[in-house]
């Protein structure tokens, strides 16, 4: 047995045993447990919680009957407020012992409902031939197993409750075994599912879905190679897929295979504080690097400012200037496709001057735009982040070699139930 000292990055209890650190699984801050080791190395362990000796007081009992099996969530045995906490003091973490910089401000932490939040997911699909039947959901932890789940308390309850008559779908199909996911995108008034087919359709299958999406109230698109094959099967007339930012009156359509955030809710509060630390002003010409399909890029626009949204994806930059047009920004909201991951000095320059800038990049961070910053670079700069270890390599350049101060930081709880860190932060010069 052990005594548990701190959380890690991925929510698993941190202990040392004999000079060596060992990560667990299911165990939480102060509880005592007994665990079972599953991978051993020189330095370190990774473990399983058998039984906990003595809890803690955030411990509370997990809501969803696959927790422990699924490898969807792994934090939902600990309370949720305490599970924001936890991902604010891995934010303060990593700021100091990668990036050596402190916060002069940390922001109140922005999180939400718990349950039900998840508006994109992708699950997984396999046709079990020994027991005739069909698996749908998530992967088992550490595993290529799908989880024999027939809910999902984060998924919305009437998407859960699709997991089973979707099981029962696929089995009547004749490509059951060429079906190995389903994607599902949630709009306003729409929700898409995505069927991944290898092989193609026949009547018979064609009937069944159209059945099936009369009964369910869903949209079935289907996807026979890339992203690019995706196309809608029925019913044809359906309402677009669209999420909406009311602060700012905008509409947002998107394809179902586009990045949207996964929890819209979060995602409102998300882009209104991130407009309000940039406080862009009419006149003022703004950069919205890794811009997407315009979440922040339309928001800045509508505030009177002209902004400059650059996404290497060229089907995202059409996306975001068709997006700019529906809401009447066109005007002083221009796209423009760039690698940002390998943008140099010279690169940045050709954009032109920015005032202000957000960048919103995946997780591999902005490493190269933040070597590339001139002297005469922007006076205030909002960081949107899903990793707190990119943002803090990232900061310790903007702060001792790019002569910016981190004014405020804090966490954006995007996820909960998971050890995903979603941040924000703001740096002035």
């Amino acid at each position: 047995m052990t005594i548990i000292e701190s959380l890690d990055h991925e929510g698993r209890g941190v202990a040392h045993v004999e000079g060596k650190t060992i990560f667990i699984e299911g165990a939480l801050p102060g509880e005592t447990v007994e665990y079972s080791t599953f991978k051993k190395k020189p330095s370190y362990e990774q473990a399983t919680a058998t039984k906990i000796l003595k809890p803690s007081f955030m411990r509370v009992t997990p809501r969803c009957p696959n927790f422990g099996l699924c490898g969807g969530c792994s934090m939902q045995h600990m309370e949720a407020g305490a599970q924001v906490a936890a991902k604010q003091r891995v934010l303060e973490d990593n700021l100091w012992h990668i990036g050596k910089v402190r916060v002069e401000e940390m922001l109140p932490a922005i999180y939400g409902p718990p349950w039900g939040y998840r508006h994109r997911a992708r699950v997984s699909v396999k046709y079990v031939r020994k027991k005739e039947r069909v698996l749908v959901g998530f992967h088992e932890k550490r595993s290529s197993f799908i989880a024999d789940m027939e809910s999902c308390e984060v998924l919305p309850p009437r998407i859960s409750a699709l997991l089973m008559p979707l099981r029962a779908l696929v089995e009547q199909l004749s490509i059951r075994e060429r079906l190995p996911q389903v994607e599902v995108a949630l709009g306003q008034d729409v929700d898409v599912l995505v069927l991944r087919i290898m092989d193609p359709l026949n009547e018979q299958d064609e009937a069944l879905l159209r059945e099936f999406a009369d009964r369910h109230h869903i949209q079935f698109f289907l996807q026979s190679k890339g992203p690019e094959t995706v196309q809608p099967f029925y019913p044809l007339d359906a309402p677009e897929l669209n999420y909406t930012l009311p602060d700012f009156g905008i509409v947002m359509p998107f394809q179902p295979t586009e990045f949207t955030q996964v929890n819209p809710d979060i995602n409102r509060v998300l882009v209104r504080r991130a407009i309000n630390l940039l406080d862009p002003k009419p006149g003022e010409r703004v950069a919205d690097l890794f811009c997407g399909l315009g979440n922040f890029s339309l928001p800045i626009a509508q505030r009177g400012a002209d902004v400059v949204g650059v996404e290497g994806s060229a089907a995202l930059v059409r996306r975001a200037q068709a997006n700019a047009e529906v809401n009447g920004l066109s005007a002083r909201a221009r796209f423009v496709e760039a690698n940002l991951f390998e943008v140099d000095a010279v690169g940045l320059k050709k954009l032109g001057h920015f005032d202000k800038m957000l960048i919103d990049p995946p997780r591999d961070g902005a490493f190269e735009v933040i070597k590339a910053l001139a002297e005469d670079g922007p006076q205030r700069i909002v960081y949107v982040s899903c990793s707190p270890a990119t943002l803090a390599r990232d900061a310790e350049v903007l702060v001792h070699s790019k002569g910016y101060v981190l004014k405020a930081a804090g966490v954006v709880n995007m996820f909960p139930h998971t050890a995903h860190v979603e941040s924000i932060a703001l740096f002035e010069k």
